[in-house]
């Protein structure tokens, strides 16, 4: 692993990327989206703060957990600049996510159990089936997985497709 000296205050983008464990392609994304940035040197290379090393482990443990990076975004913009994030503010931003993690963690676990139920069924059936139309707000007045509108116009389509069959005779 490459050490840097403390008296050395900004990295290269190959340090940044090389004690981060990113990709350079991926710091110049996460610069790209406003997740970190850097200074231009008069010779237009790029110079990250030692504080990068500390955002740049935050956006991807995030990322890990599943967390876009607009809400990450979002969680930087309320440190102060050219501070390193701490474990407290890893907690505050992270309490702030637990909720949509659970929501998430709630899905995959209806997920998995409705596959094992859908693996033993076979069917597939856009009407009943709860994965290829879940949580379905229509079907108590449509069916299939379509989004419908008001004056049946997929229910017109559906219709010509069907008959489509038998214009071709």
């Amino acid at each position: 692993m490459h050490r840097i000296p403390e008296k050395i205050h900004e990295l290269t983008v190959g340090q940044l990327s090389a004690r981060s464990g990113a990709a350079v392609s991926a710091l110049h994304f996460y610069e790209s989206k406003g997740l970190i940035s850097s200074r231009r040197t008069p010779g237009n290379q790029r110079r990250y703060s030692r504080d990068t090393l500390r955002r740049v482990a935050f956006i991807r443990a995030a990322q890990r957990v599943g967390i876009p990076l607009a809400t990450i975004r979002e969680a930087l913009a309320e440190l102060p600049e050219e501070r390193t994030p701490t474990r407290e503010d890893w907690a505050r931003l992270s309490e702030a996510w637990r909720s949509e993690l659970d929501e998430r963690i709630k899905q995959l676990n209806r997920l998995r159990d409705h596959l094992t139920d859908c693996i033993g069924c076979g069917c597939l059936s856009l009407d009943t089936c709860v994965l290829s139309n879940p949580d379905d707000a229509f079907g108590e007045r449509l069916t299939g997985s379509r989004l419908m509108d008001e004056n049946g116009g997929a229910g017109r389509r559906r219709a010509r497709r069907e008959r489509a069959p038998e214009e071709a005779r």
